[in-house]
């Protein structure tokens, strides 16, 4: 028996895909046909293994190459160029080396018959908010206006993420350097000294005696207790990669303080960025609220939202089902619930999105300007007692000399 990712489409015209399990192709869609769904596409789920991730990885674009792309699409189509010819142009010149055997293969499925939106769902490589926003374009025929869409929702999103890196890059060097010079004085530096006082046989203080007790008295339980640390991440880490493992660390997050209100109004930014824009491109709300759940990274808050969007399909006001799932802020429902009742949903999700943004990189300055100095002063404090301790021995040993 083998798995398909079927791209299929219910009566009701909401479209999502689902994974069927068959022994060929054509018995999968036998069985779809047969629960009244309409197919898109049908093509068998590539086992997980290592070449798989490292086919994967060389077929991954850049965030800034595919934006330069969107551009460059959308500007051929402006200017009355047909979807094949643009493809054409971008294929065999103008698109980023690593794009264009994607673009090759996109091309041909579109010269054989599919529609963009399958051909680009098909490579598996492309964000799910790109694919339905293409289609929804297709639908509508105003491609390259939901592209236009979709351009300035690339930019917003890469441009909060950038401002995020910025501003936790200084704080992880502070850490990796202050851990690089901790590790040359406990592995080098004091049992030179250790053994230099050894051979010289003073008598030494009680902080420099503690400690080269600590350092090489204990040297056998503390690379025991890095060991133990080391296999507990690394267990933590594997397991954080299963469905339960995922969403019981995104639990863990949201009880961090300071830090888990700052993590669930990211991605809240990121769910309403994500729904606006495909509302405005004309995605319908159940499909975009499907398709914004699945483009989170969060297991936790990707779950929620496909339950409230089973909820706003049996007809739960959007507002109502995001309550439900207890993650929203209550201010977002509030937000909501207003552009529900004005008719101007889409654009209430917008603000939405920069009133969290603008919160969450406020709220992260606040608390890594905390941190910051925080790690200095205790970094340099530890720094500071290695160091006089190592040397007051000889400071007690200059003075006795200079004494008698």
């Amino acid at each position: 028996m083998g798995e398909f990712v079927c791209k299929v489409a219910d009566p009701a015209g909401h479209v999502f895909e689902q994974v069927e399990t068959a022994q060929s192709e054509e018995e999968a869609r036998n069985k779809l046909t047969d629960r009244g769904l309409f197919i898109y596409g049908v093509r068998r789920r590539r086992a997980l293994s290592l070449e798989g991730v490292f086919q994967r990885r060389d077929r991954a674009v850049r965030s800034n190459d595919f934006l330069v792309f969107n551009q460059q699409f959308n500007t051929l189509i402006k200017a009355g160029l047909p979807i094949l010819r643009a493809l054409d142009l971008l294929a065999d010149r103008t698109a980023a080396p690593r794009l264009r055997p994607v673009l090759s293969d996109v091309r041909q499925q579109v010269r054989d018959g599919a529609l963009l939106s399958e051909a680009i769902a098909a490579q598996g490589i492309f964000p799910p908010v790109y694919t339905s926003s293409v289609l929804a374009g297709e639908k509508s025929g105003n491609l390259p206006g939901v592209l236009d869409q979709y351009i300035a929702y690339q930019k917003t999103s890469s441009g909060l993420r950038k401002k995020l890196t910025g501003v936790l890059i200084y704080p992880v060097i502070l850490v990796v350097v202050a851990t690089g010079i901790l590790s040359y004085l406990v592995t080098y530096v004091i049992p030179q000294f250790a053994k230099l006082y050894q051979d010289m046989n003073v008598a030494l203080p009680g902080p420099t005696q503690f400690l080269i007790e600590l350092v090489t008295g204990f040297k056998a339980y503390v690379l025991g207790g890095v060991l133990v640390v080391a296999a507990i991440a690394l267990t933590a880490f594997l397991y954080s990669r299963t469905e339960k493992g995922a969403i019981a660390k995104d639990r863990l997050k949201l009880k961090l303080p300071v830090a888990g209100d700052i993590w669930v109004k990211y991605q809240v930014a990121q769910f309403a960025r994500t729904l606006s824009t495909l509302l405005i491109g004309g995605t319908p709300l159940v499909p975009a609220l499907e398709t914004a759940g699945t483009s989170l990274r969060s297991r936790l808050v990707a779950g929620s939202l496909r339950r409230a969007a089973q909820r706003v399909r049996e007809g739960q006001s959007l507002s109502s089902s995001l309550n439900e799932t207890k993650l929203v802020p209550g201010l977002a429902i509030d937000m909501i619930q207003v552009g529900e009742e004005s008719g101007a949903l889409a654009g209430m999700l917008a603000s939405v999105a920069d009133f969290f943004e603008e919160e969450v990189n406020a709220r992260l300055t606040t608390l890594i300007s905390i941190v910051e100095p925080s790690i200095l002063v205790l970094m340099g404090c530890v720094i500071a007692f290695i160091l006089i301790a190592l040397y007051l021995p000889l400071f007690s040993f200059s003075v006795g000399n200079l004494g008698g």
